[in-house]
């Protein structure tokens, strides 16, 4: 029957390999009450014969939701994965729903099993959900020594990864392959990477990895070298960019504007500073526009957007981000566009080399404030038989809160 206004018609179910065995009494009272029960064949094979309608989530997964949602008001139960709230579908479904229609029941997380058994301090481990994720996300967690927990799509995903990790220089570390976590089908083996050899890996599977290897870290301070990019000049150096990404201060959750983005130096650095930032690239070259792509996904960095075009014209119909950087095609129309964009506080850095661009920022400067910062630097080179300083272009850079 349906639920009446006060009750949630929707109950989240988190289910393990262990089937009903692994449910607590909640959940179990949720599926014997419930008109549908919504969730993968997987989770549909885990639970014995119930009264309720069973209906397999269709693909692609959005679909699924359009369907869970025309049941609205009758008892339903959606099955994920353990912990529908960590890497699980459950924000998928609640975001469009109010607290009220919605519980749920989570089960043991894979990660909490896998770190069960491999005796791992999970608040010490990095936890990633790589089903549909490129492996380079984790090239800034490649330290030796440094621990990690995968979440991969099945078992070839396996032997990818230790490809992958061999490629990178880390061919030596440890891959503790755990399949089917909890159920009577659990197993757990390990390998090194660059030996790996299982050609018969169950899904569902996750890895412990212990990394381990001679290849090269990726720092997470800002301003790394700038061999890190692949670039054809157009890049802001390492100094600078140290000095650009410090003016920006990234914070949390914050979305970033790289106008003129070349190589994407610095909005592959804003990404690297927290997993929940944002950045969106405009480029007008489009051989730069690829390069840029190319380092972001390289540098797992991939949540980078790029976007071909030419400011201002592109910045049209836009609301200002938390930051603007301007790394390229500075000019007074771009400085009037943002500045009559609509939205709230913005942090506008914007560098100039030519004079032309100093006395541009110089003037709107004496008109808008902020702070205005030359930039001068020489590096040591061979002078004949000795050395010498070799200095740059003078870097004038205008930070200003919009």
């Amino acid at each position: 029957m349906p639920k009446s206004p006060e009750s949630p018609w929707l109950t989240i179910v988190g289910i393990g390999e262990d089937g009903l065995d692994g449910l607590s009494s909640a959940a179990r009272a949720a599926l014997e009450d419930a008109a549908l029960i919504m969730g993968a064949p997987r989770h549909l094979t885990l639970l014995p014969a119930l009264k309720a309608e069973t209906l397999s989530w269709p693909v692609p997964f959005e679909e699924g939701v359009q369907m869970l949602l025309s049941r609205r008001g009758k008892p339903t139960v959606m099955l994920a994965s353990g912990d529908p709230f960590w890497f699980g579908a459950g924000v998928s479904i609640t975001r469009h729903l109010e607290s009220r229609e919605w519980t749920a029941h989570p089960a043991p997380s894979t990660f909490a099993l896998a770190a069960a058994r491999l005796g791992w301090p999970l608040q010490d481990v990095e936890c990633h959900g790589l089903h549909a994720a490129p492996l380079t996300r984790l090239r800034p967690s490649l330290v030796p020594g440094r621990r990690a927990i995968l979440l991969l799509r099945d078992g070839p995903a396996v032997g990818e990864l230790a490809d992958w990790l061999t490629g990178q220089g880390f061919g030596a570390s440890i891959l503790h392959v755990l399949e089917a976590l909890g159920g009577p089908r659990e197993r757990v083996r390990q390998c090194m990477a660059e030996r790996l050899d299982f050609a018969d890996i169950a899904h569902p599977v996750a890895v412990g990895l212990s990394v381990a290897g001679e290849g090269r870290t990726l720092p997470r301070s800002s301003g790394i070298s700038d061999d890190w990019f692949d670039h054809d000049g157009q890049i802001t150096k390492r100094p600078a960019r140290a000095l650009t990404l410090s003016a920006l201060a990234p914070r949390p959750g914050e979305t970033l504007w790289d106008i003129g983005a070349g190589s994407g130096s610095v909005a592959i650095e804003w990404l690297l500073a927290y997993p929940s930032t944002a950045a969106i690239a405009f480029e007008a070259d489009p051989a730069r526009a690829a390069r840029a792509r190319a380092n972001a996904l390289s540098l797992g960095a991939d949540r980078l957007t790029v976007i071909e075009g030419r400011a201002p014209e592109i910045l049209t119909g836009r609301t200002r981000p938390d930051a603007i950087f301007i790394g390229g095609g500075l000019s007074q129309s771009l400085l009037e566009a943002l500045f009559a964009l609509p939205g709230g506080s913005t942090r506008l850095v914007a560098n100039a080399v030519t004079l032309e661009s100093e006395a541009l920022l110089a003037r709107w400067h004496a008109d808008k404030g902020g702070d205005l910062l030359r930039i001068e630097l020489a590096q040591a080179a061979p002078l004949g038989t000795r050395r010498g300083w070799r200095a740059a272009y003078p870097l004038v850079q205008w930070s200003v809160a919009l």
